[in-house]
């Protein structure tokens, strides 16, 4: 199947405690359904100090499943449901059902 939630994409978060935020796609997990959110399901952990990096609490993205996120509609920002349109010259492009615009190009 092919991806409807890719690296750098502008998504929206459906549900949960950051449920509204919008943020970018940072990675793709496709074998766990999972994404990395900029911004979106932060965690602390406590991080032991080594030889390269400082120890002490950090805070980082944790990954969030891609049915609770949704791509933002380029159009206003809020979130679509994502379908395919193939083009004239034979290329496949993912559109926004929300408006119709092109998500890439």
């Amino acid at each position: 199947m092919a991806a409807k939630i890719k690296k750098g994409d502008k998504v929206v978060v459906l549900v949960g405690r950051d449920k509204g935020r919008t943020g970018e796609v940072i990675q793709v997990m496709p074998k766990e359904d999972r994404a990395l959110v900029r911004g979106v399901n932060v965690v602390k952990r406590h991080q032991r100090q080594t030889a390269n990096q400082e120890g002490g609490i950090i805070s980082k993205e944790a990954p969030i499943h891609l049915s609770n996120i949704a791509v933002a509609d380029p159009k206003d920002g809020k979130p679509t449901r994502v379908g395919f349109e193939v083009l004239e010259d034979g290329r496949k492009v993912r559109v926004a059902k929300r408006s119709g615009e092109k998500i890439d190009g």
